[in-house]
């Protein structure tokens, strides 16, 4: 009979202790990882599950970004994906980074409202963000915008036009141009795109814009004198506050030019001073908007509108109306008496059109209240002959601009001048 030979006899409290210290020597992961010759690292930060990585770029600067990887298995074929595609980008002149076109879209309109509310942004910044938010965003989501091809950009503007339900005139055609423009800069100022990357553009050319509608002598006359009495017309409590306050906008627009909505909105008392000039008193009036801030001189008859303003402003109207440019107060001109400023006076101007009936011209196109500051230039070309020069100047808009729009007035003008 064979005798076993027993097994030495070990201690389970050391055995478990060697386990433990083995356990710990082949399963705690490194601090760091360094990879492709050390321009890449793998790193974990404190108190995060996920890793992190920096890459080396060609120029030599270092490019830190999250792996998503709770893994440093997984984490460390992200980093090299993320390294390999970064040289590879570069080698093509293209951004190291490439978001997709919804990250753009949000860092283009985080700018535009950022400029709106530090008060430097232009009108035409909301028309931006309407392209952004209604075409854009929606159509190119989740795509990348180096990628986009001619056949793509061409599909969009058929998609948009069956959105918008009509073929777009030239002067929207211009405002899509212009965003898709500022979404590719804010793109290559964050480096997410490279300038030297040629992009599709938008098609700038559309259907002929028709003239707009304005007033003649006789039909603005006629209005002047109607909104007397339409202003005490009003029942409801808003009508007695809106009427009144469409009438002094639609004379100060008459009498300015300047453009309706946030340029004319955007009106403070701060902003109107007496000017002297050879020892005549003129109202200057300053506006900021679509192309910027500018100086205007407003027609002396201005001052009655004015009067009327200050003389509703309960907060205001104890203020003498002559010490009102010198106090410097940073009110809006146009609000209720109570100081609330309706966002727009679109639907009551309507109203007023339809009351009067001079909603159509003559052509049968419907006047808005652009239609004011067209009349203004238009009686300023042929009643008083201003020149273009100096029109422009007071109306923000280039010499170019005018002779566009006003190239008939302008012709006649000559033709009076010549005859």
């Amino acid at each position: 009979m064979h005798k076993v030979k027993s097994l030495p006899q070990t201690n389970p409290n050391l055995a478990l202790s060697n386990q433990a210290s083995l356990t710990s020597l082949s399963y705690a992961p490194p601090s760091s990882v360094h990879l492709r010759d050390g321009e890449c690292v793998v790193y974990r930060r404190h108190n995060s599950p996920v890793w992190y990585c920096r890459y080396k770029l060609q120029n030599g600067s270092w490019h830190r970004t999250s792996t998503r990887k709770a893994s440093l298995e997984y984490a460390i074929q992200a980093a090299c994906e993320l390294y390999d595609l970064s040289r590879f980008r570069q080698r093509l002149g293209l951004a190291h980074n490439a978001p997709d076109f919804a990250e753009i879209a949000h860092a283009t309109l985080q700018e535009l409202r950022k400029d709106l509310d530090g008060g430097i942004g232009k009108s035409v910044f909301y028309t931006y963000i309407t392209c952004i938010e209604k075409y854009f965003l929606p159509y190119f989501e989740g795509k990348r915008i180096e990628e986009l091809t001619y056949t793509d950009m061409k599909e969009f503007e058929l998609w948009r036009n069956r959105q918008m339900g009509k073929a777009p005139k030239a002067s929207t055609l211009n405002n899509f141009s212009s965003t898709w423009s500022k979404l590719q800069q804010v793109a290559i100022n964050k480096g997410w795109l490279s300038d030297k990357v040629a992009i599709p553009k938008l098609t700038s050319r559309g259907q002929k814009s028709t003239a707009r509608p304005a007033f003649s002598r006789e039909e603005m006359d006629k209005l002047l004198l109607f909104m007397e009495s339409w202003v005490r017309e009003g029942r409801l409590a808003v009508e007695r506050e809106i009427r009144p306050l469409l009438r002094d906008y639609v004379e100060m627009l008459l009498l300015t030019g300047m453009r309706h909505g946030t340029e004319a909105l955007g009106i403070k008392w701060q902003h109107i001073e007496w000017h002297t000039d050879k020892g005549i008193r003129y109202l200057r009036i300053w506006v900021s908007g679509k192309t910027g801030g500018r100086w205007l001189i407003a027609k002396h008859s201005a001052v009655e509108a004015l009067r009327r303003l200050h003389a509703r402003q309960l907060d205001i109207k104890h203020i003498a109306f002559e010490d009102l440019f010198q106090q410097r107060i940073p009110f809006a001109i146009f609000r209720f008496s109570t100081g609330y400023q309706p966002p727009s006076l679109n639907g009551t101007f309507r109203r007023l059109m339809r009351d009067s009936g001079l909603i159509k011209d003559s052509n049968g196109q419907t006047r808005t209240l652009y239609s004011v500051r067209h009349t203004y230039a238009t009686l300023e070309l042929l009643e008083k002959g201003t020149d273009i020069h100096t029109l422009s100047k007071q109306m923000g808009n280039s010499v170019a601009m005018i002779e566009k729009h006003y190239s008939k007035l302008t012709a006649t003008m000559a033709a009076e001048k010549l005859a």
